[in-house]
């Protein structure tokens, strides 16, 4: 299924084909785009939208918290003619630290409220805090090792994630957003989406009267999200991500505004794109399983086509890509067409 989006913006699609950052933007009226600098990341940068309001701005997403991000993220709101201290508010679509990071280091310093999902706000203390995040280890390190993780790798995969813990400035939300909150952002009618499926507590959030969706990394213009398996995930974290791609697809809007690559005109046949992708990686992943008697999920990931090489796949992306694979095995087996002997590691078969 051969399906390209129509970019909003040329030059930005350029920007992110070209391997640069864009320009900020002025999207139309009372909107922007501001492109916040991710470090030693293929993704580069995020971008944070920011929202007019009377005396100020709300902004969705934050960045990570380095200097570098705070102060592309200050040089941004001055070219749309504000300062950080007219921050109102932060709208957080989820808490992975490129668009988490820097909301408590705003907060000091503008007094602006966060919001987030709260099934994303249960999971910052375990996530962020030094007091309990070996527990959250020990748990990744159960389950890499029922997906068959040799021993000699089982520790540096576990681990993989605190190199960029410190990326984020721990804040508590001020704000509980659920799906269909509308917000209180004067002169917007901006209405939550709960979208599930990349993290537990994943929002968009929607215009009607602009027609815009703020898509957060639900749906992007090239690449997919990561939906996996982890400590902090829901049982069946794929089938929540489809269902959620199916609360968007019928949404009537002109445009996209997502936190990476560049705005995008086609919603539906965007989201038609994904869930063919979804589909051929499930029929890959049962063929695999098929192929053998009995597989560990380790084994199935180092067997599926990847972006590059499985050897030369870092670390903390191996992890990423083993637990990607397990979230298509339990959807597979919810489904009836696979099936689990548990043990360690867990063995897969054909249904």
């Amino acid at each position: 299924m051969n399906f390209a989006v129509t970019p909003a913006n040329v030059a930005q699609r350029e920007a992110w084909t070209g391997g640069t950052i864009p320009d900020v933007e002025r999207v139309r009226p009372g909107l922007w785009s501001i492109p916040v600098p991710i470090p030693i990341n293929p993704l580069r940068y995020v971008l944070v939208y920011a929202l007019e309001l009377p005396g100020g701005v709300a902004i969705i997403d934050a960045g990570w918290n380095t200097d570098e991000a705070y102060d592309a993220l200050v040089a941004g709101l001055g070219v749309a003619g504000y300062t950080i201290t007219d921050v109102k508010g932060v709208l957080v679509t989820h808490i992975h630290p490129d668009h988490y990071g820097l909301a408590g280091r705003i907060r000091e310093m503008s007094g602006a409220w966060i919001a987030l999902h709260p099934a994303d706000a249960r999971l910052v203390r375990e996530r962020y805090d030094d007091a309990a995040i070996d527990s959250l280890i020990e748990r990744e390190r159960a389950l890499l090792r029922r997906c068959g993780v040799p021993p000699l790798t089982l520790d540096e995969l576990a681990g993989a994630s605190m190199m960029i813990r410190h990326m984020v400035s721990m804040a508590k939300p001020d704000l509980l957003v659920e799906d269909g909150d509308e917000l209180d952002l004067p002169g917007w009618d901006l209405r939550a989406i709960w979208t599930p499926g990349h993290s537990p507590g994943h929002l968009c959030f929607v215009s009607p009267s602009r027609k815009v969706l703020f898509s957060g990394d639900h749906v992007l213009a090239k690449i997919t999200p990561i939906v996996a398996v982890h400590p902090q995930s829901g049982p069946n974290p794929l089938a929540d991500y489809l269902d959620s791609l199916a609360a968007v697809r019928g949404l009537e809007v002109e445009e996209v505004l997502p936190a990476h690559e560049y705005r995008f005109l086609e919603l539906a046949g965007r989201v038609d794109r994904v869930l063919a992708h979804h589909d051929e990686r499930l029929a890959e992943i049962e063929q695999v399983v098929g192929a053998a008697d009995g597989v560990d999920c380790w084994a199935v990931a180092t067997r599926l086509t990847w972006s590059r090489p499985w050897e030369k796949i870092q670390p903390f992306m191996r992890r990423s890509a083993n637990n990607e694979t397990l979230a298509h095995l339990v959807w597979l087996e919810a489904k009836g067409r696979v099936r689990r002997v548990v043990g360690e590691p867990d063995l897969w078969y054909p249904a």
